[in-house]
C-alpha cells in the first residue's frame, strides 16, 4: 500500500494542543483592516478550537485516523 499523504494546505492551517484538541486561527484578518472596529480585529487575532462537526474532516487531512 501506498504512504498517505498529509494535505499540505492543511497542516500550514491547523496545530493539536496538548490534549489533543485541533486549533485554528480566525479568518478576515489579513487586509482590509480600516473598515474593521479594535474589538473585531482584537477578537479575530485569537486562536480557537476547532467546531466539532469539523473535527473527522481535519483529523482525516491531516492523517490522524
Amino acid at each position: 500500500m501506498p504512504k498517505v499523504k498529509t494535505n499540505s494546505g492543511a497542516k500550514k492551517r491547523f496545530a493539536l494542543t496538548g490534549t489533543g484538541k485541533i486549533k485554528r486561527r480566525h479568518a478576515y484578518h489579513s487586509h482590509i483592516l480600516t473598515k474593521k472596529t479594535k474589538k473585531q480585529k482584537r477578537n479575530l487575532d485569537k486562536v480557537v478550537v476547532i467546531d466539532t462537526t469539523n473535527v473527522k474532516q481535519v483529523r482525516e487531512l491531516l492523517c490522524m485516523r
